[in-house]
Formats: structure tokens, sequence, C-alpha cells
């Protein structure tokens, strides 16, 4: 495994060691079946760092399939305009390894990858035919560039998180758009920002 460590090693020796199964389902390729699955995903958290460690976790979406498999090695990921802070790339300019989860609504189960990115630009996004795929667009909704990620671990991550928090729970989804909607929270910060 990549991610293999003394730190690792230290909380295996606490904690105990991860089940061969569990070891064996971490691959250096994607397969039919993670290809199938990041096809279906609209939703993927992307986890960078910059020489120092700074972290930054950043999320992606769009229509399934807006992340592109190229082969079982290689991944495009095409970047829509948001906040305009980027982070994630001013990270990857001095370390371009990336961590990736990969979700799909209701779906408790995600997948993990692990790999190396570098930054594409437009016209080499419209050499490969690649365009915006989201649903209800903006005016800012257009692509600025995209990542070009090699793959070096991949692996499925089970449902357990996902029924701790209910996360896809309908009654639990249903409540927080009636109490805590995005409306709510764009308020509560508005006051915060005002008188700080």
């Amino acid at each position: 495994m990549a991610q293999d460590s003394q730190e690792v090693n230290i909380a295996q020796s606490k904690h105990g060691q991860p089940h061969p199964a569990i070891e064996a389902k971490v691959r250096s390729v994607m397969d039919s079946v993670v290809q199938e699955f990041i096809q279906s995903a609209s939703f993927v958290v992307m986890a960078t760092s910059n020489a120092n460690g700074d972290c930054d976790a950043s999320p992606k979406g769009g229509k399934p399939g807006f992340v592109k498999v190229l082969d079982d090695k290689t991944l495009i990921l095409p970047d829509i305009c948001g906040n305009k802070l980027f982070q994630s790339y001013g990270n990857i300019e001095s370390n371009p390894k990336v961590g990736l989860i990969f979700m799909i609504p209701g779906c408790g189960i995600t997948v993990r990858i692990n790999g190396r990115s570098r930054v594409i630009d437009q016209d080499e996004m419209l050499q490969m035919g690649i365009d915006r795929e989201v649903f209800d667009p903006d005016d800012r909704a257009k692509i600025l560039q995209a990542l070009h990620l090699q793959v070096d671990e991949v692996y499925p991550h089970c449902s357990r998180a996902f029924r701790f928090s209910r996360l896809w729970d309908t009654g639990t989804i249903t409540k927080n758009a009636g109490d805590k909607s995005e409306q709510y929270w764009y308020q509560r910060w508005a006051k915060v920002t005002q008188n700080p």
C-alpha cells in the first residue's frame, strides 16, 4: 500500500492489523467495476497539500460521468469555475499528489483513489472533446481547466460512515432541507461576517 509508513505501523501495532481481504482490495489500477462506479458518480472530494503539508479538501460535482476515465490508470477531472481561491491548484504546483473520494447519491459505498496530477488547459481539453457536464448551470459554470490524474492506488470503501451519519437517510435530508437549508447557513455566516 502506498500509505505504508512508520506512523501507520505504529497505529496498527496499537489497534490491530487490517484483515487480509481489506489489504487485497487495494489495487494500482482501476478495474472495470471501479471504472463503472466513477462513471456513475456525480460527486467527488479532492484532497491536496502543498510542499509544506498545508492541506485543502475541495468538493467537485457534475452529471454522472463528469470525471472522465481514459484508461485503467488515468482520469480527467474538469474544473468548473468556483470561488477562484484556487487552493487545490496552488498545492498541486508544489506537490502533485492528490486523494479522491467518489460518491453516488444514495449509495453508501465509495471509491477512494490516490495518485498524481498535473493541470491541463482549455485547449488540451477541447482537443480531447471534453465539455462541462453539470446540472442546473449558472452564468459562471464554465470549465477553466482540468486535472490529468495518474492513479497510484484505488480501492472501494464500505458504507459504515454513511450509516453512522445517516447521510443518505431520506428523513434526515427532508428535515435538514426544511430546518437548516442553504439559506439558513448563508444568513448565519452573513451575520458573523458583519459582526465578527
